[in-house]
């Protein structure tokens, strides 16, 4: 078993993970944007759970409305952007499957084009 107690500190941080999967806190502040053109997961499948604040997910091209409580699968190979479009801090849990970083944030080699 592993166990985090999460900050939800300003900006991306892998917090926990094995083999199969790892979790990882992101903290947008207003205006901020995470990812963008080019940024896919070639080796793994993403989800993104919205804790609070709002923003804009853009997938494939398509823009989907993020508010607190939002789940969105952002699966493997999808070019994706997350907008804070709020006047908060867009705060999202994430999980990858299989990992898609290293413990220190930095993309592995097949987890992003």
């Amino acid at each position: 078993m592993k166990w985090k107690n999460l900050r939800f500190e300003n900006g991306f941080r892998v917090v926990l993970g094995n083999r199969g999967s790892q979790a990882a806190e992101m903290v947008l502040p207003p205006g901020s944007a995470e990812g963008g053109s080019g940024n896919r997961h070639r080796g793994a499948d993403q989800w993104l759970y919205v804790l609070s604040g709002t923003g804009i997910a853009t997938v494939n091209g398509e823009r989907h409305q993020l508010e607190e409580g939002a789940l969105m699968l952002v699966e493997r190979g999808d070019e994706h952007e997350i907008r804070n479009t709020g006047q908060d801090a867009l705060r999202t849990l994430n999980f990858y499957v299989p990992p898609a970083y290293t413990p220190g944030g930095e993309a592995l080699p097949g987890g992003q084009g």
